[in-house]
């Protein structure tokens, strides 16, 4: 069966040049947001993007659409973020600590990338384990089902679907504990 819709390979151009335009401009930020929660990293979450679109240029006419763009995206983005981040031996620092002091403009990717790492329950997330980290941030912000999960990163289906709900008792626990430890204090 094949997805329907924007998200099929039929919804693009065959030309992989045209294509490549498309997917970036239909998943750039979904890719680009992926890359940055694995890496925590804008630059090489920018990297990562790159490389990510580079390889979907190379493989557009090899793409079968069996599953949807997204899907196939994804998995290419998780094995890239995968790949970076297992021999990443340093973390990556601003190159221009002046431009963070500057009044700096924003665009929207830059927005969207402050507020996910400020967001209070994305903390709680990022304490979990990566396994668990993945499994939420892949069903939650990419809204994929447990089977494009299972082919996004390679795994069983039965194993996503543990991680996930072993995931959410794990969050739902860390709430939890931190909701009780501030509501001890008052009002």
């Amino acid at each position: 069966m094949k997805p329907a819709g924007f998200s099929s390979k039929e919804s693009f151009s065959k030309d992989p040049a045209e294509a490549l335009e498309q997917l970036m401009e239909a998943f750039g930020t979904v890719v680009m947001r992926t890359a940055y929660f694995y890496t925590r990293d804008r630059h090489l979450a920018e990297d990562i993007s790159q490389e990510v679109f580079l390889r979907a240029y190379r493989s557009w006419t090899s793409f079968r659409g069996d599953s949807s763009v997204k899907t196939w995206l994804t998995t290419i983005g998780v094995n890239v973020c995968r790949d970076k981040t297992g021999v990443r031996m340093y973390t990556e620092q601003p190159t221009d600590p002046n431009r963070l002091e500057q009044g700096r403009t924003f665009n929207v990717e830059d927005e969207a990338l402050e507020r996910l790492e400020k967001s209070e329950v994305l903390q709680h997330v990022l304490r979990l384990p990566i396994p668990f980290q993945e499994a939420l941030y892949l069903y939650y912000y990419l809204e994929l089902t447990t089977k494009e999960m299972a082919e996004a990163t390679a795994s069983p289906e039965g194993t996503i679907r543990n991680r996930l709900h072993r995931a959410r008792e794990a969050l739902a626990r860390a709430m939890n504990k931190e909701e009780t430890i501030h509501g001890g204090y008052g009002s």
